[in-house]
């Protein structure tokens, strides 16, 4: 699943394709919005709530879109041949004489009045990229439910909207703590919050996140995707394990030299 960083990136993108311009051509392949029109309309604004893309149109309408575990916008030249992802994948094009914007795998695409927005977002927690980022509010939530994995907590988006696998990874490792330990048990959670917003903030404008400071392969992350492999502070092999509900599991990856709590339960 994409991580909140990448889809402020992605955001950025389709508001320098498509906001102050006309659409000349507006195209929604799901069979809810398959008479929905468009074109002709301007982009006002494209904002990222969380892991959510918001495209305000003139009139009160707004494009929502989640990306979800692998969908993607891409931006294109017009006449430039779209590549690597098949037509069928498409779900949507948003096209004007500058650029087109085309959707692929959206698992989430709907139209709804800008001044409802909250129908689909209002649930989330503080967004760790947004002009509203609100700290304090984000500890208090993470705290309501101290018996619950801090790994689980920074996951969950009504706590903190865009933490993915990859930064819940890395700021348990960063903090010290195993993921399965409870977050009333983590020294400091305001530290780790200030850490994950200080994260994704650096990153939001890479196309890769970099944790380390290092950018070299194999380098720019401490534990995640380097299951086996030797921690890169202190030598032990990293391990990995499921982490989460059924149906909802994440793999998680841990130093279990350089952070301390329990380990995952049997069978994780």
């Amino acid at each position: 699943m994409p991580e909140g960083d990448t889809v402020w990136l992605a955001a950025r993108r389709l508001r320098e394709a498509l906001a102050g311009r006309v659409l000349t051509r507006a195209d929604l392949r799901v069979p809810s919005l398959a008479t929905a029109t468009l074109t002709g309309r301007r982009v006002d604004d494209v904002v990222p709530r969380g892991k959510h893309l918001m495209v305000r149109l003139e009139q009160g309408w707004t494009l929502h879109s989640h990306l979800r575990m692998d969908g993607a916008w891409r931006i294109y030249a017009p006449g430039q041949r779209w590549r690597g992802d098949p037509d069928h994948q498409i779900r949507a094009i948003l096209g004007n004489a500058d650029a087109v914007a085309v959707g692929y795998r959206l698992p989430v695409l709907e139209l709804l009045r800008t001044a409802e927005e909250d129908t689909a977002v209002g649930h989330l927690g503080p967004d760790l990229l947004g002009p509203d980022w609100n700290a304090p509010e984000a500890v208090r939530r993470l705290l309501t439910a101290p018996d619950r994995p801090v790994g689980e907590a920074l996951l969950d988006q009504r706590n903190l909207a865009g933490i993915g696998n990859v930064y819940k990874c890395e700021l348990c490792f960063l903090r010290g703590v195993t993921p399965w330990t409870p977050v009333g048990e983590c020294r400091d959670p305001a530290r780790m919050v200030a850490l994950a917003h200080k994260l994704l903030d650096a990153n939001k404008a890479r196309h890769d996140h970099i944790t380390t400071g290092d950018p070299r392969r194999g380098r720019s992350h401490w534990v995640y995707g380097r299951a086996h492999q030797p921690c890169l502070r202190c030598g032990t092999a990293i391990r990995r394990a499921q982490q989460g509900d059924p149906g909802g599991e994440r793999v998680t990856y841990w130093c279990p030299s350089c952070q301390r709590g329990p380990a995952p339960p049997p069978g994780g």
